[in-house]
Protein backbone atom coordinates (compact mmCIF):
# COMPACT_ATOMS: atom_id res chain seq x y z
CA UNK A 1 0.00 0.00 0.00
CA UNK A 2 1.14 3.27 -1.04
CA UNK A 3 1.63 6.62 1.00
CA UNK A 4 -1.53 8.80 0.60
CA UNK A 5 -1.63 11.94 -0.78
CA UNK A 6 -2.84 14.38 1.63
CA UNK A 7 -5.49 17.23 0.30
CA UNK A 8 -3.46 20.19 2.13
CA UNK A 9 0.36 18.46 0.70
CA UNK A 10 2.34 22.00 -0.42
CA UNK A 11 5.76 20.77 0.89
CA UNK A 12 8.69 20.00 -1.62
CA UNK A 13 8.36 16.94 -3.43
CA UNK A 14 10.00 13.26 -2.74
CA UNK A 15 9.62 9.56 -3.78
CA UNK A 16 7.53 9.21 -0.47
CA UNK A 17 5.61 13.12 -0.92
CA UNK A 18 4.70 13.43 -4.46
CA UNK A 19 2.98 16.74 -5.48
CA UNK A 20 0.71 17.56 -7.69
CA UNK A 21 1.87 19.84 -11.11
CA UNK A 22 -0.06 20.85 -14.19
CA UNK A 23 1.26 17.71 -16.07
CA UNK A 24 0.25 15.00 -12.93
CA UNK A 25 2.06 14.04 -10.07
CA UNK A 26 5.42 15.16 -9.59
CA UNK A 27 8.38 13.33 -7.61
CA UNK A 28 12.18 13.65 -6.93
CA UNK A 29 15.02 11.76 -5.95
CA UNK A 30 17.84 12.55 -3.95
CA UNK A 31 21.53 12.04 -5.38
CA UNK A 32 23.42 13.22 -2.62
CA UNK A 33 27.00 14.54 -4.17
CA UNK A 34 25.23 13.77 -7.81
CA UNK A 35 26.71 10.68 -7.37
CA UNK A 36 24.55 7.70 -8.69
CA UNK A 37 25.59 4.03 -9.61
CA UNK A 38 24.32 1.85 -12.61
CA UNK A 39 21.97 -0.17 -11.15
CA UNK A 40 20.70 3.18 -9.52
CA UNK A 41 20.14 4.36 -12.44
CA UNK A 42 18.58 1.52 -13.82
CA UNK A 43 16.33 1.39 -11.04
CA UNK A 44 14.77 5.21 -11.71
CA UNK A 45 14.65 4.42 -15.34
CA UNK A 46 12.14 1.35 -15.03
CA UNK A 47 10.14 3.92 -12.74
CA UNK A 48 9.79 6.40 -15.48
CA UNK A 49 8.29 3.64 -17.52
CA UNK A 50 6.13 1.93 -15.26
CA UNK A 51 5.03 4.93 -13.53
CA UNK A 52 5.88 8.38 -15.10
CA UNK A 53 6.36 9.28 -18.54
CA UNK A 54 9.36 7.42 -20.09
CA UNK A 55 11.79 10.30 -19.23
CA UNK A 56 13.52 11.62 -16.07
CA UNK A 57 14.77 15.44 -15.31
CA UNK A 58 18.33 16.04 -14.12
CA UNK A 59 17.60 19.07 -11.62
CA UNK A 60 19.88 21.76 -10.54
CA UNK A 61 20.68 20.40 -7.40
CA UNK A 62 21.83 17.17 -9.28
CA UNK A 63 18.66 15.20 -8.07
CA UNK A 64 16.10 13.23 -10.71
CA UNK A 65 12.99 14.16 -11.35
CA UNK A 66 9.81 12.27 -12.67
CA UNK A 67 6.76 13.53 -13.80
CA UNK A 68 3.95 13.07 -15.24
CA UNK A 69 3.40 10.06 -13.07
CA UNK A 70 -0.36 8.39 -13.37
CA UNK A 71 -0.47 6.33 -10.44
CA UNK A 72 0.60 5.27 -7.30
CA UNK A 73 4.34 3.79 -6.54
CA UNK A 74 3.49 0.75 -4.79
CA UNK A 75 5.06 0.29 -0.76
CA UNK A 76 7.22 -2.95 -2.11
CA UNK A 77 8.96 -0.61 -5.15
CA UNK A 78 9.81 1.87 -2.15
CA UNK A 79 11.36 -0.79 0.06
CA UNK A 80 13.73 -1.73 -2.84
CA UNK A 81 14.39 1.90 -3.95
CA UNK A 82 15.35 2.26 0.15
CA UNK A 83 17.18 -1.05 -0.04
CA UNK A 84 19.41 0.10 -3.00
CA UNK A 85 20.46 3.87 -1.14
CA UNK A 86 17.63 5.92 -3.60
CA UNK A 87 15.35 6.46 -1.02
CA UNK A 88 15.75 7.47 2.82
CA UNK A 89 15.10 4.99 5.28
CA UNK A 90 13.33 7.33 7.38
CA UNK A 91 10.28 8.78 5.08
CA UNK A 92 9.66 12.07 6.32
CA UNK A 93 13.65 12.67 5.36
CA UNK A 94 13.06 11.69 2.07
CA UNK A 95 12.04 15.01 0.82
CA UNK A 96 15.29 17.20 2.35
CA UNK A 97 17.59 18.69 -0.04
CA UNK A 98 19.91 16.59 -1.23
CA UNK A 99 23.87 17.67 -0.52
CA UNK A 100 25.78 19.14 -3.45
CA UNK A 101 29.48 18.89 -4.29
CA UNK A 102 31.68 19.45 -7.53
CA UNK A 103 30.80 16.81 -10.36
CA UNK A 104 34.59 16.11 -10.20
CA UNK A 105 35.31 15.71 -6.91
CA UNK A 106 38.14 12.77 -6.89
CA UNK A 107 38.90 12.84 -10.25
CA UNK A 108 39.87 17.13 -10.82
CA UNK A 109 43.61 18.57 -11.20
CA UNK A 110 43.41 21.45 -8.98
CA UNK A 111 41.39 20.27 -6.21
CA UNK A 112 42.28 20.61 -2.57
CA UNK A 113 40.39 17.90 -1.22
CA UNK A 114 38.29 14.37 -2.09
CA UNK A 115 35.19 15.79 -1.01
CA UNK A 116 33.27 12.56 -1.50
CA UNK A 117 34.11 11.16 1.46
CA UNK A 118 33.02 13.97 3.55
CA UNK A 119 29.08 14.17 1.49
CA UNK A 120 28.40 10.65 2.39
CA UNK A 121 29.63 10.68 5.99
CA UNK A 122 27.14 13.81 6.36
CA UNK A 123 24.29 12.11 4.51
CA UNK A 124 24.87 8.82 6.71
CA UNK A 125 24.52 11.91 9.92
CA UNK A 126 21.65 13.07 8.34
CA UNK A 127 19.44 9.95 7.91
CA UNK A 128 20.31 8.54 11.13
CA UNK A 129 19.28 11.68 13.10
CA UNK A 130 15.49 11.26 13.47
CA UNK A 131 14.87 14.74 15.75
CA UNK A 132 16.25 16.51 11.87
CA UNK A 133 12.72 15.49 10.57
CA UNK A 134 11.01 18.49 11.56
CA UNK A 135 14.23 20.59 9.09
CA UNK A 136 12.81 22.81 6.22
CA UNK A 137 12.86 20.70 3.41
CA UNK A 138 15.09 23.57 1.60
CA UNK A 139 17.78 23.09 4.17
CA UNK A 140 20.26 22.94 1.83
CA UNK A 141 24.69 21.95 2.28
CA UNK A 142 27.30 22.22 0.03
CA UNK A 143 31.10 21.25 -0.07
CA UNK A 144 33.14 22.60 -2.47
CA UNK A 145 36.75 20.84 -2.53
CA UNK A 146 38.78 23.74 -4.37
CA UNK A 147 38.96 22.28 -7.63
CA UNK A 148 38.27 23.72 -11.04
CA UNK A 149 34.96 23.21 -11.37
CA UNK A 150 33.26 25.02 -8.98
CA UNK A 151 30.00 25.02 -6.66
CA UNK A 152 30.62 27.39 -4.43
CA UNK A 153 28.43 30.02 -5.71
CA UNK A 154 25.36 27.92 -5.96
CA UNK A 155 22.01 28.46 -3.81
CA UNK A 156 23.19 26.69 -0.63
CA UNK A 157 21.92 27.48 3.05
CA UNK A 158 25.70 25.94 4.45
CA UNK A 159 28.61 26.53 2.34
CA UNK A 160 31.85 24.98 2.86
CA UNK A 161 34.79 26.08 0.79
CA UNK A 162 38.28 24.31 0.72
CA UNK A 163 41.19 26.51 1.17
CA UNK A 164 44.70 26.15 2.00
CA UNK A 165 46.00 28.26 4.88
CA UNK A 166 49.84 27.67 6.47
CA UNK A 167 50.11 24.68 4.22
CA UNK A 168 46.54 22.69 5.68
CA UNK A 169 43.24 22.62 4.00
CA UNK A 170 40.35 23.98 5.53
CA UNK A 171 36.80 24.73 4.68
CA UNK A 172 35.94 28.29 5.48
CA UNK A 173 32.41 28.16 6.51
CA UNK A 174 29.69 30.46 4.68
CA UNK A 175 26.27 30.81 5.12
CA UNK A 176 23.47 32.05 3.31
CA UNK A 177 21.30 35.18 4.49
CA UNK A 178 18.38 37.09 2.99
CA UNK A 179 18.99 39.09 0.22
CA UNK A 180 19.20 43.39 0.28
CA UNK A 181 17.12 44.62 -3.08
CA UNK A 182 17.64 42.37 -5.47
CA UNK A 183 20.99 40.69 -5.16
CA UNK A 184 20.82 36.89 -5.33
CA UNK A 185 21.78 34.42 -2.81
CA UNK A 186 24.32 36.29 -1.32
CA UNK A 187 26.56 34.27 1.47
CA UNK A 188 28.33 36.08 4.66
CA UNK A 189 31.56 34.44 5.39
CA UNK A 190 31.23 33.92 9.12
CA UNK A 191 35.46 33.40 9.35
CA UNK A 192 34.84 30.55 11.08
CA UNK A 193 37.29 27.67 9.19
CA UNK A 194 37.14 23.54 9.88
CA UNK A 195 39.22 20.80 9.82
CA UNK A 196 37.88 18.41 6.98
CA UNK A 197 37.13 15.77 9.97
CA UNK A 198 35.20 17.84 11.86
CA UNK A 199 33.02 19.71 9.12
CA UNK A 200 30.45 16.81 9.77
CA UNK A 201 29.82 17.00 12.91
CA UNK A 202 29.41 21.20 12.62
CA UNK A 203 27.06 20.63 9.73
CA UNK A 204 24.64 18.79 11.83
CA UNK A 205 25.59 21.34 14.86
CA UNK A 206 24.01 24.56 12.61
CA UNK A 207 21.22 21.95 11.79
CA UNK A 208 20.15 21.61 15.51
CA UNK A 209 20.31 24.69 16.34
CA UNK A 210 18.65 26.15 13.98
CA UNK A 211 15.86 23.38 14.62
CA UNK A 212 16.38 24.55 18.69
CA UNK A 213 15.73 28.14 17.54
CA UNK A 214 12.74 27.48 15.23
CA UNK A 215 10.93 25.26 18.21
CA UNK A 216 11.39 28.52 20.49
CA UNK A 217 9.88 30.45 18.13
CA UNK A 218 6.97 28.58 17.10
CA UNK A 219 6.69 27.96 21.15
CA UNK A 220 6.80 31.97 21.50
CA UNK A 221 3.92 32.64 19.15
CA UNK A 222 1.98 29.76 18.58
CA UNK A 223 -0.20 31.28 15.41
CA UNK A 224 2.85 30.93 13.40
CA UNK A 225 3.46 28.54 10.53
CA UNK A 226 2.59 25.14 11.48
CA UNK A 227 5.55 22.23 11.46
CA UNK A 228 3.20 19.54 10.28
CA UNK A 229 4.71 17.60 7.95
CA UNK A 230 2.98 18.21 5.06
CA UNK A 231 3.63 22.75 5.49
CA UNK A 232 7.36 22.26 6.09
CA UNK A 233 8.06 24.35 3.21
CA UNK A 234 6.56 26.97 4.91
CA UNK A 235 8.27 27.28 7.65
CA UNK A 236 11.16 29.59 8.78
CA UNK A 237 14.72 28.91 6.56
CA UNK A 238 17.79 29.19 7.86
CA UNK A 239 18.61 32.22 6.55
CA UNK A 240 15.60 33.50 8.47
CA UNK A 241 16.59 32.39 12.19
CA UNK A 242 20.08 34.23 10.72
CA UNK A 243 18.53 37.47 10.12
CA UNK A 244 16.52 37.81 13.37
CA UNK A 245 19.11 36.41 15.76
CA UNK A 246 22.43 37.74 14.14
CA UNK A 247 25.30 35.12 12.68
CA UNK A 248 27.24 35.94 15.78
CA UNK A 249 25.08 34.73 17.99
CA UNK A 250 23.82 31.81 16.16
CA UNK A 251 27.59 30.76 16.43
CA UNK A 252 27.81 30.82 19.47
CA UNK A 253 24.92 28.82 19.99
CA UNK A 254 26.80 26.41 17.93
CA UNK A 255 29.81 26.28 19.77
CA UNK A 256 27.36 25.62 23.01
CA UNK A 257 26.12 23.18 21.68
CA UNK A 258 29.49 21.29 20.43
CA UNK A 259 30.67 22.37 24.09
CA UNK A 260 33.79 23.83 22.03
CA UNK A 261 34.90 27.08 20.27
CA UNK A 262 35.25 27.22 16.64
CA UNK A 263 38.63 28.26 14.63
CA UNK A 264 38.52 31.60 13.14
CA UNK A 265 40.79 33.65 10.85
CA UNK A 266 40.52 37.42 10.34
CA UNK A 267 39.05 38.40 7.57
CA UNK A 268 40.80 41.95 7.63
CA UNK A 269 44.12 40.07 7.54
CA UNK A 270 44.34 37.29 6.02
CA UNK A 271 47.58 36.26 4.11
CA UNK A 272 48.06 32.95 4.94
CA UNK A 273 44.71 32.05 3.32
CA UNK A 274 45.23 30.75 -0.14
CA UNK A 275 41.92 29.96 -1.88
CA UNK A 276 43.17 27.48 -5.25
CA UNK A 277 39.97 28.47 -7.06
CA UNK A 278 41.36 30.81 -9.28
CA UNK A 279 40.70 29.48 -12.05
CA UNK A 280 37.24 28.13 -12.25
CA UNK A 281 35.35 26.96 -14.83
CA UNK A 282 32.12 24.61 -14.37
CA UNK A 283 32.14 24.21 -18.21
CA UNK A 284 35.04 22.23 -17.39
CA UNK A 285 32.34 19.32 -16.43
CA UNK A 286 31.69 18.53 -20.10
CA UNK A 287 33.47 17.45 -22.99
CA UNK A 288 36.74 15.03 -22.26
CA UNK A 289 39.35 15.08 -20.29
CA UNK A 290 41.89 13.85 -18.19
CA UNK A 291 41.64 12.70 -14.56
CA UNK A 292 44.39 12.87 -12.24
CA UNK A 293 44.66 9.34 -11.71
CA UNK A 294 47.41 8.55 -14.40
CA UNK A 295 45.51 6.62 -17.80
CA UNK A 296 41.99 7.59 -16.98
CA UNK A 297 39.84 10.16 -18.42
CA UNK A 298 36.14 11.68 -17.53
CA UNK A 299 33.79 12.80 -20.39
CA UNK A 300 30.75 15.09 -19.74
CA UNK A 301 27.55 14.30 -21.36
CA UNK A 302 25.04 17.43 -22.57
CA UNK A 303 21.83 16.37 -21.66
CA UNK A 304 19.36 18.75 -23.39
CA UNK A 305 17.37 20.93 -20.97
CA UNK A 306 18.50 18.08 -17.99
CA UNK A 307 15.95 15.80 -19.90
CA UNK A 308 16.62 11.94 -21.24
CA UNK A 309 15.13 9.05 -22.18
CA UNK A 310 14.72 5.97 -20.94
CA UNK A 311 16.53 4.33 -24.22
CA UNK A 312 19.19 6.68 -23.41
CA UNK A 313 19.71 6.27 -19.42
CA UNK A 314 20.09 2.54 -20.10
CA UNK A 315 22.49 2.83 -22.37
CA UNK A 316 24.64 5.15 -20.48
CA UNK A 317 24.25 2.77 -17.59
CA UNK A 318 25.52 0.03 -19.68
CA UNK A 319 28.73 2.82 -20.66
CA UNK A 320 29.30 3.68 -17.38
CA UNK A 321 29.50 -0.22 -16.10
CA UNK A 322 31.42 -1.78 -19.11
CA UNK A 323 33.90 1.23 -19.77
CA UNK A 324 34.03 3.05 -16.21
CA UNK A 325 33.76 2.19 -12.82
CA UNK A 326 29.90 1.85 -13.03
CA UNK A 327 29.20 5.30 -11.32
CA UNK A 328 27.83 8.41 -12.97
CA UNK A 329 28.26 12.09 -12.29
CA UNK A 330 25.16 14.13 -12.39
CA UNK A 331 25.46 18.00 -12.22
CA UNK A 332 23.78 21.04 -10.91
CA UNK A 333 24.09 22.69 -14.90
CA UNK A 334 21.91 19.54 -15.73
CA UNK A 335 24.10 17.78 -17.50
CA UNK A 336 26.37 14.04 -16.60
CA UNK A 337 29.81 12.61 -16.49
CA UNK A 338 31.28 9.38 -17.20
CA UNK A 339 34.55 9.00 -15.19
CA UNK A 340 37.22 6.42 -15.11
CA UNK A 341 37.23 5.53 -18.47
CA UNK A 342 40.56 3.82 -19.02
CA UNK A 343 42.30 6.28 -22.17
CA UNK A 344 42.21 3.86 -25.17
CA UNK A 345 38.44 3.43 -24.54
CA UNK A 346 37.61 7.54 -24.92
CA UNK A 347 36.69 7.04 -28.04
CA UNK A 348 34.55 3.79 -28.16
CA UNK A 349 32.40 5.78 -25.59
CA UNK A 350 32.62 9.06 -27.46
CA UNK A 351 30.88 7.47 -30.68
CA UNK A 352 28.15 5.54 -28.69
CA UNK A 353 27.38 9.15 -27.02
CA UNK A 354 26.76 10.65 -30.27
CA UNK A 355 25.14 7.07 -31.29
CA UNK A 356 22.29 7.71 -28.61
CA UNK A 357 21.77 11.61 -30.12
CA UNK A 358 23.70 13.12 -27.38
CA UNK A 359 26.74 15.29 -27.16
CA UNK A 360 29.61 16.61 -25.27
CA UNK A 361 31.17 19.55 -26.93
CA UNK A 362 30.66 22.96 -24.82
CA UNK A 363 29.85 24.75 -28.50
CA UNK A 364 26.37 23.15 -28.30
CA UNK A 365 24.13 25.83 -27.45
CA UNK A 366 22.32 23.01 -24.71
CA UNK A 367 25.58 23.16 -23.02
CA UNK A 368 24.41 26.18 -21.13
CA UNK A 369 21.30 26.39 -22.12
CA UNK A 370 18.94 26.25 -18.87
CA UNK A 371 14.78 25.96 -18.80
CA UNK A 372 12.12 25.38 -15.97
CA UNK A 373 9.35 23.39 -16.84
CA UNK A 374 6.97 25.88 -18.46
CA UNK A 375 2.95 26.64 -18.53
CA UNK A 376 2.81 23.09 -19.70
CA UNK A 377 3.46 21.52 -16.44
CA UNK A 378 3.35 24.72 -14.04
CA UNK A 379 0.63 26.81 -13.17
CA UNK A 380 2.86 29.45 -12.13
CA UNK A 381 4.71 30.11 -15.33
CA UNK A 382 3.63 32.53 -18.17
CA UNK A 383 4.93 30.64 -21.06
CA UNK A 384 5.62 27.50 -22.50
CA UNK A 385 9.52 27.68 -21.90
CA UNK A 386 10.70 24.59 -22.59
CA UNK A 387 8.53 24.29 -26.24
CA UNK A 388 10.83 27.57 -26.53
CA UNK A 389 14.07 26.48 -25.36
CA UNK A 390 13.93 24.16 -27.96
CA UNK A 391 13.06 26.09 -31.27
CA UNK A 392 15.91 28.17 -29.93
CA UNK A 393 18.74 25.63 -29.68
CA UNK A 394 17.63 23.93 -33.09
CA UNK A 395 17.52 27.57 -34.66
CA UNK A 396 21.32 28.58 -32.99
CA UNK A 397 22.97 25.15 -33.56
CA UNK A 398 21.87 25.18 -37.12
CA UNK A 399 23.22 29.05 -37.68
CA UNK A 400 26.33 29.46 -34.89
CA UNK A 401 28.87 27.70 -33.03
CA UNK A 402 30.10 29.76 -30.20
CA UNK A 403 33.90 30.34 -29.03
CA UNK A 404 33.06 29.68 -25.44
CA UNK A 405 29.70 28.51 -23.74
CA UNK A 406 27.17 31.52 -23.39
CA UNK A 407 24.45 30.37 -20.67
CA UNK A 408 20.39 31.18 -21.60
CA UNK A 409 17.91 30.74 -19.01
CA UNK A 410 14.55 30.92 -20.08
CA UNK A 411 11.97 30.97 -16.70
CA UNK A 412 8.30 31.51 -16.72
CA UNK A 413 7.86 33.37 -13.37
CA UNK A 414 10.32 35.70 -11.08
CA UNK A 415 10.75 32.36 -9.21
CA UNK A 416 13.22 31.23 -11.31
CA UNK A 417 13.22 27.77 -10.36
CA UNK A 418 15.60 26.39 -12.79
CA UNK A 419 18.66 28.50 -12.11
CA UNK A 420 19.30 30.28 -9.03
CA UNK A 421 22.40 32.58 -10.63
CA UNK A 422 22.18 35.14 -12.90
CA UNK A 423 22.30 34.23 -17.10
CA UNK A 424 24.54 35.87 -19.74
CA UNK A 425 21.12 36.32 -20.92
CA UNK A 426 18.09 35.83 -18.76
CA UNK A 427 14.25 35.73 -20.50
CA UNK A 428 11.26 36.32 -18.21
CA UNK A 429 7.99 34.96 -19.29
CA UNK A 430 4.99 36.94 -18.59
CA UNK A 431 1.48 38.11 -19.98
CA UNK A 432 0.67 41.51 -21.09
CA UNK A 433 -2.85 41.90 -22.82
CA UNK A 434 -3.74 38.45 -23.01
CA UNK A 435 -0.33 37.55 -25.01
CA UNK A 436 2.61 35.71 -23.50
CA UNK A 437 6.18 36.71 -24.41
CA UNK A 438 9.55 37.76 -22.62
CA UNK A 439 11.16 40.44 -20.93
CA UNK A 440 15.21 39.82 -21.96
CA UNK A 441 18.18 40.95 -19.47
CA UNK A 442 21.79 40.52 -20.08
CA UNK A 443 24.78 40.01 -17.94
CA UNK A 444 25.10 42.15 -14.43
CA UNK A 445 23.03 44.18 -12.62
CA UNK A 446 21.27 45.60 -9.91
CA UNK A 447 17.98 43.10 -10.48
CA UNK A 448 18.35 39.62 -9.77
CA UNK A 449 18.22 38.95 -13.77
CA UNK A 450 20.83 41.55 -14.57
CA UNK A 451 19.99 44.54 -17.08
CA UNK A 452 16.80 44.63 -18.95
CA UNK A 453 17.59 45.56 -22.64
CA UNK A 454 13.66 45.27 -24.09
CA UNK A 455 10.86 44.84 -22.00
CA UNK A 456 8.47 42.43 -23.78
CA UNK A 457 8.78 40.24 -26.83
CA UNK A 458 6.78 37.84 -28.45
CA UNK A 459 8.69 34.65 -28.67
CA UNK A 460 8.95 34.62 -32.56
CA UNK A 461 11.05 37.42 -32.19
CA UNK A 462 13.43 35.46 -30.09
CA UNK A 463 15.47 33.76 -31.89
CA UNK A 464 16.78 36.13 -34.67
CA UNK A 465 17.51 38.82 -32.31
CA UNK A 466 19.53 36.07 -30.06
CA UNK A 467 21.42 35.29 -32.97
CA UNK A 468 22.02 38.93 -33.55
CA UNK A 469 23.29 39.41 -30.13
CA UNK A 470 25.30 36.61 -30.25
CA UNK A 471 26.80 37.52 -33.57
CA UNK A 472 27.87 40.50 -32.30
CA UNK A 473 29.37 39.31 -29.18
CA UNK A 474 31.91 36.79 -31.35
CA UNK A 475 32.53 40.19 -33.54
CA UNK A 476 33.56 43.03 -31.70
CA UNK A 477 35.21 40.61 -28.42
CA UNK A 478 38.33 42.79 -27.92
CA UNK A 479 40.45 40.03 -26.64
CA UNK A 480 40.52 35.89 -26.81
CA UNK A 481 37.96 34.24 -24.47
CA UNK A 482 36.28 37.17 -23.35
CA UNK A 483 32.97 35.91 -21.69
CA UNK A 484 29.59 37.16 -22.85
CA UNK A 485 28.86 39.08 -19.68
CA UNK A 486 32.55 40.76 -20.00
CA UNK A 487 31.60 42.11 -22.97
CA UNK A 488 28.32 43.30 -22.40
CA UNK A 489 29.07 44.79 -19.35
CA UNK A 490 31.71 47.07 -21.46
CA UNK A 491 28.84 48.89 -23.01
CA UNK A 492 25.38 50.77 -21.56
CA UNK A 493 22.18 49.65 -22.64
CA UNK A 494 21.78 52.27 -25.43
CA UNK A 495 25.00 51.47 -26.70
CA UNK A 496 24.05 47.54 -27.11
CA UNK A 497 20.54 48.53 -28.58
CA UNK A 498 22.17 50.67 -31.08
CA UNK A 499 24.50 47.38 -32.24
CA UNK A 500 22.03 44.67 -31.80
CA UNK A 501 19.59 46.96 -34.11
Amino acid sequence: MSLPLPSNFVSCPGLFYPTSARDGILSRIRIPGGIITSQQLRAIANLADKFGNGSINITNRANIQLREITRDIPADVLALLQEIGLAARLPELDHLRNIMGSPTAGIDHSELIDTRPLMRELEYQMMAHADLVELSPKFSVCFDGGGSVSVATQANDIALIAVFIAGEVYFRLKLRVNADMDASYPFLDTGVILKPEESVSVVVGLAKVYLQNLLKNKSQNQSSISLNLYRKSHQPRLRDILDELGVAQFIQEVEFYLNRRLRRISLENNQDFQNHQTHQNHYLHLDIHHQKQKGFAYIGIVTPLGKLETKQIYELANIAQTHGDGTLRLTPWQNLIISDIPIQYIQEVSSKIRHLKLDYSVNNIYSALVACTGNAGCASSATDTKSHAVLLAEYLNRRITLPTPVNIHFTGCPKSCAQAAKGDITLLGMIREQEGGYQVYLGKGDNRFGRMIYDFLPFVEIPALLEKILLVYMAKSTYLNESFADFVNRYSLKQLQSMFE
